[in-house]
């Protein structure tokens, strides 16, 4: 038995809605960096979805060029939480004066 590609579709836009939701609302850097990821992968779970359905090879490299992004985005933006976190005991994304040197 097959699932339908519009509850794929569905789940990805409640996890896109979720990962927005996180963005906005939280001001943790790791909190708003794993609500990017979210959205990451709801994007890659829609082009998946899309590629089923369609019957081509085209979304699964899109989705994999995704991943690749989303793994440099991470690295990055983790290396910078680190230093940020050294700095001061706690850390607020509105207060960006810290990255200054």
């Amino acid at each position: 038995m097959s699932v339908a590609p519009e509850n794929y579709i569905a789940l990805s836009a409640v996890l896109f809605f979720i990962g927005v939701v996180g963005v906005i609302s939280r001001r943790n850097p790791l909190i708003m960096l794993m609500a990017v990821e979210l959205l990451f992968n709801s994007a890659n779970l829609a082009l998946v979805a899309y590629a089923r359905a369609w019957a081509n090879n085209a979304g699964h490299i899109f989705a994999f060029l995704v991943i690749t992004v989303a793994a440099a985005e991470a690295a990055i933006a983790l290396a910078i939480v680190a230093v940020t976190f050294r700095r001061t005991p706690f850390v607020d994304v509105d207060e960006v004066s810290a990255l200054k040197g």
